[in-house]
């Protein structure tokens, strides 16, 4: 494994699965088993710079050649899980994401038509093959989507102050703001926010990202842990506002207002949320 880099990579979000051995057929059992073994496996920002690092060629290569057998590892109760990065088919599914997101004469400048041509071809022959595959991992930048929220209680947050020097310079450790639960709380709490949205409101945008989520989490072993993590937001934030953020516990706040009849408190937890997240967008266009 290559030294980590001082230079850190922002400033991306993470909704992560971490699956239990025994969800793996074999070979691949076997592999993981062996690699969380390792003594050091890589870290989020790991992933982040091996991915950017395609991008410098001419042209960039928006898909990796080959798939990636890194991981990232974690022990539940004695039992090792992993979550792998699976960074080809990421690859594949941000490029179609980024299709919605951008205007045709900015994504042609940055992926030229050849290159999203070939890669688009290139996973319509590999689904062929592989009609199940899902990622582990999602994405999302500048953000956590609040449906992300619902899956996690505010008794299960980790937040660690950074070191000397973190989130300016690279020198210390960074800041980590996390939040870990086991699947079926993360269904369950899934399920109760899902059927009090769909009781005191209309179908939205709300609902069909929580309907979404759902949905991937069904595809995961029930002995598996769901991980937030804010990622590369640590370093584009405040150690105070991070020290102050509970998110969850106002995804949650509001969610048990509506289930009880009170509109204003629903109104005043989520306002509290997006008034935090409009903030932390802003600085996408800072300077």
């Amino acid at each position: 494994m290559p030294a980590v880099s001082a230079i850190l990579v922002p400033y991306s979000s993470y909704l992560r699965i971490y699956e239990p051995l025994a969800a793996f057929p074999e070979p691949e059992r076997a592999h993981w088993a062996r690699y969380a073994k390792r003594d050091r496996t890589p870290t989020a920002q790991d992933e982040l710079r091996r991915s950017l690092a395609d991008l410098v060629p001419t042209p960039p290569v928006p898909v990796p050649v080959h798939e990636s057998g890194d991981a990232f590892v974690t022990e539940v109760d004695g039992v090792v899980c992993v979550c792998p990065w699976r960074t080809r088919l990421r690859g594949w599914l941000a490029l179609e994401e980024l299709r919605e997101q951008l205007p045709a004469p900015l994504l042609d400048a940055v992926l030229p038509p050849v290159v999203r041509g070939q890669a688009a071809a290139d996973y319509e022959r590999w689904r062929e093959g592989n009609p199940d595959a899902r990622p582990w991992i999602r994405t999302a930048v500048w953000q956590v989507p609040a449906r992300w929220f619902a899956l996690f209680s505010d008794d299960e947050r980790l937040y660690e102050a950074g070191g000397t020097g973190a989130g300016s310079d690279g020198g210390g450790a960074a800041p980590v703001l996390r939040y870990r639960t086991p699947m079926v709380q993360a269904r369950r709490r899934l399920a109760r926010a899902l059927k009090t949205l769909r009781d005191t409101m209309d179908d939205g945008p709300l609902i069909e990202g929580l309907v979404d989520v759902g949905r991937w989490l069904e595809e995961f072993h029930p002995r598996s842990l769901v991980e937030l993590d804010y990622g590369g937001l640590v370093h584009a934030l405040p150690e105070s506002a991070l020290a102050e953020d509970r998110s969850a516990a106002d995804v949650a706040a509001a969610i048990a207002a509506l289930r009880d009849g009170d509109g204003e408190g629903a109104g005043e937890a989520y306002g509290r949320l997006m008034e935090r997240w409009r903030a932390v967008r802003e600085r996408q266009f800072a300077n």
